[in-house]
């Protein structure tokens, strides 16, 4: 009796736990359904009762009825999220990338379950809730890149266990609060461009073993505190643009694992810690623009990793320490606008990675050695504002990687050495104005096909300008004033398009673009006359008034014929033509295509969604049909990077030096357009799309056809096209299979190449902190640097390439929570996965030949994801592997 008993009650409540999974099970579905109705999420099926199978969705593995994972980052959604807070039981919370707006539901704080909430990328406004403060398991929490505002609520001091705070680019205000430094396990604190301000708290990183720390671009003031490095754990410190005043702390160097320094554009006074030497993990150091002083500490010697090294616009006196010859990785030192002087160190031309030398603003003087292209990768040669003396030695030619070479305000003697015209990679500027500098041009000059700027001003320069520089197609800007030149300025567009003040101060000069006219000879009856090409321009420009103004005066009255036509017309057309949107410049870089481009055209085809092609991390691609029948990609630039629409000239002179970069495996510029604030970029249109669509969308219809040697050829041209960039020191912002277009041959083009030239016209390349890439393709060392970087381009190239292999997207819920594409390749020898099962079996299964290539190539990409940069190849040596891979 007992036993039955004692198995009624246990069937009992088996039925009840059976019955209350079921109700819950049916509670989770009607929510999720309700969900996906509201954010209309694309590939939800809500007729399936199995909602834990559903794409983002993970369930709980003790309670199947539970979701404990929703990742719906990058779809683009949008709709009110609150319903959201009904998933008791969510544990991970993924809303990043989409278009979210309004408030941060407040009801988010009763997820008590909760570890990590994503809700970056979206435009969420007003303040940050209060409630998320109830969120006592939160790990990682990320409202960054949104529209932000008020204060940081001090009711988030609940969230005690929290690892990873992320807050950057908003528009929050107030100081940073104390309690941010008594979460005991703070590991990364980012509160970048912002507009805090006060001090920074100084008990942050006095409880925490912070590994990094990013305030850049806020107003914060005060001294850096000794507590950030307390703990000695720190590896990321980011103070970039702000108010800080005081010295370095001393205490600096007790961080072996500092590998990144960035405290420019601040009010820091002192000198730099005698002892960074100890900071072996030291890779970057950028302190400009403050009020240093003394001299620059030899110590820096010792960190055998430093790769670029900027104290532009200090206080620093002295010499440059001759141990520098001894960093091995130096690529760029940067020391303009300071007080050092002294010979420029030949040391340092023994770095042999050295990239750039900026030395200008300075005092050095002496000689310019003979060796100073002893380090082959020099591109970047800034002397310029010095007290140089001597000749420019003639072993300048042997600079054949150069791509600027300032030497300009200096006391530089002879004659300009025709080796000059040996440096065919001159690319951005020659400046050797203001010397004394006499003799003639050389003709060698005419060699330098990819230069933009010449400026050879304020020397005394004599003789011609010779006719050979019209070889130097790329040109730009010049400047030939304060010289003594003589004879007609050669007939050339870049020389007739200039301001006649790039010629004044040459009393022999004569023809376009100044007013002196050289005259012509003209032979008449056998008698020679001189005719004042003036004259000339009058008789010609009085019979083309005579012909304007009979143009004029037909016109207007087929204009009153067409005007009485078209009344009745004309008011229905009222409003269509107010709301007309007004170009405000625009420009066809070539001359060809001009006609066939219609700017109006282009504005109505962005300004339609039907148009829309795809959608990047800085642009949006629409079709556009011209009436002339050419097609056009057009680039509308995102919000974000409309700041460039108040430097229209530099915007204007970095797409056309753009549009001369010679490459058959990069997009160029045809031309652009802006209109109220938004600037469009005209490309030309490749009729098979994208990579990315070849290799997800085509790949997969019924006619496809396996083509491996095709796909090994599209990865050697995004690898060359890479390559060519980083040649000429441009980094990509974005590297991903989205930017690689594919034309009629399937040749690829890699686009976006203006986005980096752009976002900072005045360098270009290196430390970019706006958030580069897209989603997958992003270099794991990225969210501590924030800095975009030749090996990072590398990686997302791998990426790429692990795409070609596999044909899997980069971010896939197939590959298991948290795990990417490059993760599950790593991954494949733990779950006990051969290489070949990695690969689209589609093309590995067709011939022996055909596999083994693409093991071969498997392995260059797996060099190209290594978690250290360090261990990456350079783009140049993958084209190399993967040439060798077709050749074996």
């Amino acid at each position: 009796m007992v036993t039955l008993r004692l198995f009624t009650v246990l069937l009992v409540g088996l039925l009840l736990r059976s019955q209350f999974g079921i109700v819950q099970a049916l509670h989770e579905q009607a929510i999720l359904e309700a969900i996906g109705k509201e954010l209309a999420i694309p590939g939800w099926d809500l007729n399936s009762t199995d909602f834990c199978s559903w794409h983002s969705i993970s369930c709980s593995s003790s309670n199947s009825s539970m979701v404990e994972r929703l990742n719906l980052s990058g779809f683009r959604l949008q709709g009110n999220v609150t319903l959201i807070s009904e998933l008791k039981g969510l544990k991970w919370l993924d809303l990043s990338n989409n278009n979210f707006q309004g408030s941060i539901p407040q009801a988010f704080g009763n997820l008590s379950e909760l570890q990590f909430l994503d809700l970056s990328f979206n435009m969420f406004r007003n303040s940050i809730p209060g409630e998320l403060g109830k969120l006592k398991n939160l790990r990682a929490l990320n409202l960054s890149n949104n529209l932000l505002t008020g204060s940081v609520p001090d009711e988030l001091e609940g969230m005690e266990n929290l690892l990873y705070f992320q807050i950057f680019t908003n528009k929050l205000s107030g100081f940073i609060p104390m309690w941010i430094g008594n979460l005991t396990n703070l590991r990364v604190f980012a509160a970048y461009e912002n507009e805090f301000s006060g001090d920074i708290p100084v008990n942050l990183g006095l409880h925490s073993e912070l590994l990094l720390l990013n305030l850049h671009s806020n107003h914060l003031e005060g001294t850096i505190p000794e507590s950030i490095f307390a703990m000695e754990k720190l590896e990321f410190l980011v103070l970039t643009n702000n108010k800080l005043t005081g010295t370095i702390p001393d205490s600096i160097v007790n961080c072996k694992g500092l590998s990144s320094i960035r405290i420019g554009n601040n009010k820091l006074i002192g000198g730099i810690p005698k002892g960074i030497g100890n900071i072996s993990s030291l890779t970057y150091f950028e302190a400009d623009n403050n009020t240093l002083s003394g001299e620059i500490v030899s110590g820096f010697a010792k960190c055998s990793n430093l790769t670029l090294l900027n104290l532009a616009s200090n206080g620093f006196s002295g010499t440059i320490p001759p141990e520098f010859g001894e960093l091995n990785n130096l690529q760029e030192l940067i020391v303009p606008g300071n007080n050092l002087y002294g010979e420029i160190p030949t040391s340092v031309l023994r770095c042999k990675n050295l990239n750039k030398l900026d030395l200008s603003n300075n005092k050095f003087n002496g000689t310019i050695p003979g060796d100073i292209c002893n380090t082959t990768k020099l591109q970047f040669l800034l002397l310029g504002q010095n007290s140089l003396k001597g000749d420019i030695p003639r072993e300048i030619g042997n600079c054949v990687k150069l791509l600027e070479l300032q030497m300009g305000s200096n006391y530089l003697t002879g004659s300009i050495p025709s080796e000059i015209g040996h440096m065919k990679n001159l690319q951005i500027s020659l400046n050797l104005s203001h010397n004394h500098l006499h003799g003639q041009l050389p003709k060698d000059l005419g060699k330098l096909d990819k230069l933009v700027s010449l400026d050879v001003s304020n020397n005394q320069l004599s003789g011609n300008i010779p006719l050979e520089l019209k070889g130097m197609l790329s040109l730009i800007e010049v400047n030939f004033s304060s010289n003594q030149f003589t004879g007609p300025i050669p007939a050339f567009a870049p020389f007739e398009k200039s301001l006649n003040s790039s010629f004044l101060g040459n009393k022999g000069l004569c023809g376009e673009p100044l007013s002196s006219d050289c005259g012509y000879d003209f032979e008449h009856n056998g008698n020679h006359h001189r005719v004042s090409y003036r004259l000339i321009l009058a008789v010609v420009g009085s019979g083309l008034a005579i012909f304007t103004a009979v143009t004029v005066v037909v016109l207007l009255y087929m204009m009153r014929e067409k005007q009485e036509k078209t009344t009745m017309e004309a008011g229905n057309t009222t409003d269509e033509t107010c709301s007309k949107p007004v170009i405000i410049a625009g420009n066809v870089f070539n001359e060809n295509l001009k006609q066939a481009i219609d700017f109006d055209a282009v504005v109505k085809a962005v300004r339609k969604d039907t148009n829309k092609i795809s959608t990047g991390t800085f642009s949006d691609v629409y079709r556009a049909d011209m009436p002339s029948g050419m097609i056009l990609y057009v680039k509308s630039l995102k919000s974000m990077d409309k700041t460039i629409v108040h430097h229209q000239s530099k915007m204007i002179r970095e797409l056309e030096k753009l549009s001369k970069l010679c490459h058959d495996n990069l997009t160029r510029p045809i031309g652009f357009a802006i209109y109220e604030d938004v600037v469009l970029l005209l490309h030309q249109y490749y009729p098979n799309g994208t990579l990315a669509q070849f290799l997800h969308e085509f790949s997969q219809k019924p006619e496809y056809e396996p083509d491996w040697p095709t796909r090994l050829s599209i990865a050697i041209g995004v690898a060359e096209g890479l390559a060519f960039l980083h040649h000429v020191a441009i980094i990509h912002l974005d590297v991903s299979s989205g930017n690689v277009f594919l034309d009629s041959k399937f040749t690829p083009l890699v686009a976006e190449v203006e986005i980096s030239r752009l976002l900072d016209p005045s360098r270009g390349t290196a430390s970019i902190s706006a958030v580069a890439g897209s989603f997958g393709y992003i270099p794991p060392e990225y969210a501590y640097t924030m800095q975009v970087t030749a090996p990072g381009n590398v990686y997302s190239y791998g990426v790429v390439l692990l795409e070609i292999l596999t044909t899997r997207l980069p971010v896939d819920e197939a590959f298991g929570e948290g795990v990417d594409l490059v993760r599950w390749v790593h991954g494949a020898s733990a779950r006990g996965e051969t290489p070949e099962q990695i690969l689209d079996a589609r093309l590995s299964t067709i011939s022996f030949a055909w596999r083994k290539e693409m093991l071969a190539a498997l392995k260059v990409a797996l060099m190209c994801t290594d978690t250290i940069p360090a261990k990456r190849p350079r783009m140049k040596k993958v084209i190399e592997m993967l040439q060798e891979v077709t050749q074996s």
